[in-house]
């Protein structure tokens, strides 16, 4: 996978307008799966076990500022705590902060204007309840801190210029209130550790978020920038690390998966060819299907496996069989009653499966969510494509190196199939949300580069 355009002061993209939508891929149907099975909508969290972290005690005399200056979002916020404050340590207005000012004066980097937020005084106000130790200093400070920090936040999750397909409408991104974000931080972990690390926005942001940043100190072209700024938009999309969720970058061909705040997983993926683009898409993983079949798509029962038939090849020989259409109820079809000439020409479509097994090109198992592309996550026998550095291979779908590690950990427990039943619909415990994305903005030990846009979508 070649890596384009290393950025500095003579660094040139060739381009044409931002925002190309990809193009449409071939259908690949497939047989929804069993209603009687439906997964609950309900489903327990899949957060790290731990309590969340006790709120920090503070004196009598802070608890009782904050009751009384704290107004409206920020009164409902540390009501709900009793007024335990969230960035003091003890008495002390605790690293939170720093890290925090550091975020907020370099806001230009996330195309938000750093005066919105004020960091002036919120250094001032920081200062003074530092040396001061007064417990009304010492509360507006925290008070301050929450009210820019909730404001920041929401203004960074704001969708950008990018486009992303919703398969599930419940995941589009939705304004959320200033004690909902204070909440999710005050929640997540150590506070210090998820303001440093800006844990409430991907991991993949915050890496291209460093890497606009470095491009702009070593002088790179307005072009590039922008490239790299439009990388960040579709990343803006992303949920953090305390989200239970999948990442699939069809850029770099390259899946990750995440809970309780940490990646716990990645692998290497083949996703769509340039002609039959993986979409950028986010969607609700709800079932797995072991011993699975594979539904052929009609370009290919018509340019290679109709040619094979008319060769002489048998459809058993291949592992196939034909079936009378794409509903639930379809009926096997004798391969002698199909006109294969007329497949072949294209003035007959048909439904062709591959049966479960050994080379079957779903491998031992598909992952499947509700979406209009037919785009599903699989297994695959064939390991050697994940040997290839350019890995756009699929009619759209992702292929995955290694299915059972996903398995585990989407299903908690092996995904081995207890008989050779085909299409085995498995329920996962958790429905898991799955973002299809497309960065090709990467970092190169002489700097910034880019992966080639096979998409087009940063033209």
């Amino acid at each position: 996978m070649m890596l384009m355009a290393l950025l500095g002061p003579s660094a040139t993209l060739a381009g044409a307008a931002p925002g190309v939508a990809p193009r449409k891929a071939v259908s690949r149907k497939a047989a929804a799966p069993p209603k009687a099975a439906a997964p609950q909508k309900k489903a327990p969290s899949r957060k790290a076990a731990e309590a969340p972290p006790a709120p920090t005690a503070a004196s009598p005399e802070i608890t009782a500022a904050l009751r009384d200056n704290a107004r409206g979002a920020m009164k409902r916020f540390y009501a709900a705590r009793a007024f335990a404050p969230l960035w003091l340590r003890g008495d002390r207005i605790g690293p939170a902060a720093d890290s925090f000012l550091d975020w907020v004066e370099n806001a230009d980097l996330d195309g938000l204007r750093p005066r919105a937020y004020d960091p002036a005084d919120l250094r001032e106000f920081v200062r003074e309840a530092r040396a001061t130790g007064d417990p009304r200093t010492l509360a507006r400070a925290e008070l301050a801190l929450s009210d820019r920090f909730a404001r920041y936040v929401r203004d960074q999750r704001r969708p950008g210029d990018a486009d992303m397909l919703y398969a599930d409408p419940s995941l589009k991104p939705r304004r959320l209130k200033p004690e909902q974000i204070l909440q999710a931080a005050a929640l997540s972990g150590p506070f210090a550790d998820y303001v440093a690390d800006m844990a409430w926005m991907s991991p993949h942001y915050v890496r291209l978020r460093a890497l606009l940043a470095r491009a702009q100190k070593a002088g790179g072209d307005e072009r590039a920038l922008d490239q790299i700024r439009h990388n960040l938009d579709r990343a803006r999309l992303l949920p953090g690390p305390w989200t239970l969720h999948i990442v699939v970058d069809a850029s770099s061909a390259r899946l990750w998966y995440y809970q309780g705040g940490r990646q716990i997983g990645t692998m290497k993926v083949v996703v769509g060819a340039f002609e039959t683009q993986t979409p950028v898409m986010a969607g609700m993983l709800q079932w797995a299907i072991l011993n699975p079949y594979w539904n052929v798509p009609t370009y290919l029962a018509r340019n290679n496996i109709a040619p094979k038939i008319l060769s002489g090849r048998s459809l058993a020989s291949m592992h196939m069989e034909v079936l009378s259409d794409w509903t639930d109820a379809a009926q096997k079809v004798d391969p002698a009653a199909v006109n294969w000439s007329a497949v072949a020409s294209g003035d007959t479509e048909i439904r062709l499966r591959e049966l479960p097994g050994g080379a079957n090109s779903m491998g031992r198992v598909k992952f499947l969510f509700p979406n209009d592309e037919g785009i599903y996550l699989h297994d695959t026998p064939n390991r050697d494509l994940f040997d290839k550095p350019d890995r756009h291979l699929s009619n759209g779908c992702i292929r995955l190196e290694d299915a059972p590690a996903l398995g585990r950990w989407l299903l908690r427990r092996s995904i081995t199939a207890g008989s050779k039943a085909p299409e085995q619909y498995v329920p996962l415990p958790v429905p898991v949300p799955v973002y299809l994305t497309y960065l090709t903005a990467t970092e190169t030990d002489a700097g910034v580069a880019f992966r080639d846009d096979i998409y087009r979508l940063d033209q």
